[in-house]
């Protein structure tokens, strides 16, 4: 493939993730109402950590830069999917605690504590399956395996730290309590 045209490839999957992301953002926040929200604002954190990473230096030891391929870009995309899927999760564990009548707060904290086993095995087999592709695989191979390596990493940052002190912080207020029809209650 010529430079130009995987040039215009690249530019067409980030054009294309752009617009899944902020449809897949709008669907958050139709499906989880304030949550939804929330995790919108973290895979903002999410997409500011990436970002930051791939314009620094190769980790600050080297003066070469990440440079993204059409292979990264799917690993990128594939990321972000586990990051939204950590959150759908939460959110699921937290609709149900609330069904059974328990406060934002405690519902909050329940869902974080039930949906943490499946988010852990899930990102976990996924690192396994980064390390096996990063070390016998070509360099495309590679490019994926750490760019999706990367971003579970991150995703798992913003999802379990970003997204719950987040929630947590609105569950601790008046305003979670009088507006509960926000959470889905």
């Amino acid at each position: 493939v010529e430079a130009s045209l995987g040039d215009s490839a690249l530019q067409t999957s980030l054009q294309a993730a752009l617009i899944g992301l902020i449809i897949l953002m709008a669907y958050l926040i139709v499906m989880y109402r304030l949550p939804g929200f929330l995790a919108n604002l973290a895979l903002n954190v999410y997409a500011i950590i990436f970002v930051a990473l791939l314009k620094l230096p190769l980790f600050l030891f080297s003066s070469d830069y990440i440079v993204l391929t059409l292979a990264g870009m799917a690993g990128i995309i594939l990321s972000i999917g586990m990051a939204v899927d950590a959150n759908i999760l939460i959110f699921e564990r937290m609709k149900e605690e609330l069904h059974r009548g328990k406060s934002i707060k405690v519902a909050a904290e329940t869902g974080f504590k039930r949906a943490w086993p499946s988010i852990r095995d899930g990102n976990v087999s996924t690192f396994i399956t980064c390390i096996i592709l990063f070390s016998i695989g070509t360099s495309i191979v590679k490019g994926f395996a750490a760019t999706l390596g990367m971003g579970v990493a991150i995703s798992m940052f913003s999802a379990i730290v970003v997204t719950r002190w987040l929630l947590g912080f609105i569950a601790r207020t008046d305003f979670a309590e009088k507006n509960a029809w926000l959470f889905g209650k």
